[in-house]
């Protein structure tokens, strides 16, 4: 299926995010509709479409453009999960101008390590969790 992603805000369904994210992540257990409005302000946000403008998935990028960038809240809604849309919105956002530039890329999973791999990411020491792409070679 053909997809739309986009990352302007006015776009996305936050009340479908905020419910994903509250109820069915391992990550965000009882964040609100305030919270989640408030984290997608103060972030670079990434919304996957399907042809009909229906939202597939949803990440968002805390950066400072420069340094460093915090993958969080990478969602496919489980109606869609299994298609490959999770490569699709990470490749786009791999890809994004503000990615490619910044010197670190971090991010913290319980159970994606291996799509996160295959964009370079390791674990960072002795973290089961966490996982980044750092370019600043020391």
């Amino acid at each position: 299926m053909a997809v739309v992603i986009s990352t302007e805000k006015s776009k996305l369904d936050i009340h479908k995010i905020q419910q994903y994210i509250s109820v069915e992540s391992y990550w965000g257990k009882d964040r609100t509709l305030d919270e989640v409005k408030t984290t997608i302000e103060n972030s670079v946000c990434f919304g996957l479409y399907d042809k009909n403008g229906n939202q597939i998935g949803f990440s968002r990028v805390v950066t400072d453009q420069i340094l460093f960038a915090y993958f969080m809240d990478v969602i496919i809604f489980p109606e869609y999960q299994g298609n490959g849309y999770g490569k699709q919105l990470v490749d786009y956002m791999m890809n994004h101008e503000i990615i490619k530039t910044v010197k670190t890329v971090a991010l913290k999973t319980k159970d994606a390590h291996s799509l996160y791999e295959r964009y370079g990411f390791k674990k960072v020491g002795d973290s089961d969790f966490w996982m980044s792409i750092d370019k600043i070679k020391l």
